[in-house]
This record gives structure tokens, sequence and C-alpha cells, in this order.
């Protein structure tokens, strides 16, 4: 998909995916040494499904890390064992903490933090968690 995304210059889709699913993948790439992750951008909306059809097709796993700060999007899609589970943000978490522009600081608990990506990774772990025991039978 790289190497059709850079011949043909615009967003790509595994063949065995229709593309009126949407969910195109843009400037796709990976770190040496990465095995197994890489990284990409989409318009508009995180293509969750389309992950999650990948994962379903080829009989894997995957953690999906999605976001868009703009449209106050954070989250993590898993597909783990047939399963399907999507964790992100709401108003209400993103509300919990507040930028002081003379400080150029974010305040979150009584702490100051320089930006806010620990802030929200904070807020989806502690969701996630709530989510994981209250889905524990028993």
């Amino acid at each position: 998909m790289k190497r059709r995304e850079e011949t043909e210059n615009k967003g790509q889709l595994p063949d065995f995916i229709a593309e009126i699913n949407g969910g195109w993948f843009f400037s796709i790439y990976w770190n040496e040494g990465d095995g197994g992750i890489f990284q990409y951008e989409t318009k508009w909306s995180p293509n969750i499904e389309v992950v999650r059809m990948i994962a379903a097709r080829y009989g894997v796993d995957s953690t999906h890390d999605y976001e868009e700060l703009g449209n106050r999007v954070y989250g993590r899609a898993v597909f783990s064992e047939g399963i399907f589970t999507d964790s992100y943000l709401e108003g209400e978490d993103f509300d919990s903490y507040h930028f002081d522009e003379e400080r150029e600081s974010y305040h979150f608990e009584g702490e100051s933090y320089q930006s806010d990506y620990e802030i929200l990774e904070t807020l989806l772990e502690r969701k996630i968690s709530k989510s994981s025991i209250s889905n524990f039978p028993g």
C-alpha cells in the first residue's frame, strides 16, 4: 500500500476492501526496527472499522491508537482473539484539565504538564482499566 500510495499519490486501502467503505490510509510510514508497527494518517475520522477488517482477515490481533485533538478525538481500538473493543475519551475527559496560557502549561489534578499527551494517556488508561474491571465476570 505504501508503494502504491507513493506511485499514485493518493490514499490506499487493501485490495480486499471496497472503496465504498472509506477509511483510506495516507502518509504510511514506519520506523526502522519497529516490527509490526506502522503509522499513517486518515481524513476526517479514524478508520477503526477498516483496521478491524484487516485484523479479522489475517487472523491477527491489533491495537489501533488514534487521535484528532482538534476534534477532541483520542482513543484506542483493540481487536484481540476475535473480540473488538474501542475505548475513547469523551468531552468530560477533555474538560478535566486546562491550559494556562500565562505559564504555558497544562494543569490536571494539581500537577503541571508541558504537554497534554501524558494527561490524555492517563485518562485513557483509566478508562480502559475501569472498562476491563466492569467487564470482568463475577
